[in-house]
C-alpha cells in the first residue's frame, strides 16, 4: 500500500468524525488493514481536522481506536493543552 492509501483512509475517518462517527467502525478497520500491509501499528492525527481536538477529544479517540488495534498520535498536541 502506498501513503496515498493511508492520507485517503485517513480522509475518510476524518470525514466520519464530522458526521457523528457514521461508518467509523468500519474505517478503522480499512485503516488497520492499511497500517498492518505497511507493518505499522501507529498513526498520527492531524488535530486541524478532528471535530474536538482538546484533551477529552484526544483520549477519546485514542481510547476508541486502541480497543479496534489502533494506536494514535496527535500532529499538534501541546498546542491545545495550553487552554
Amino acid at each position: 500500500m502506498t501513503d496515498t492509501a493511508l492520507d485517503k483512509a485517513l480522509e475518510d475517518i476524518y470525514a466520519s468524525l464530522k458526521n457523528e462517527n457514521e461508518k467509523l467502525d468500519q474505517r478503522i478497520l480499512a485503516l488497520k488493514i492499511i497500517l498492518h500491509a505497511q507493518k505499522a501499528k501507529s498513526v498520527e492525527i492531524d488535530l486541524a481536522k478532528i471535530p474536538q481536538p482538546n484533551r477529552q477529544g484526544r483520549k477519546m479517540m485514542e481510547s476508541y481506536f486502541a480497543k479496534r488495534g489502533v494506536t494514535v498520535t496527535f500532529s499538534d498536541a501541546k498546542a491545545t493543552d495550553a487552554a
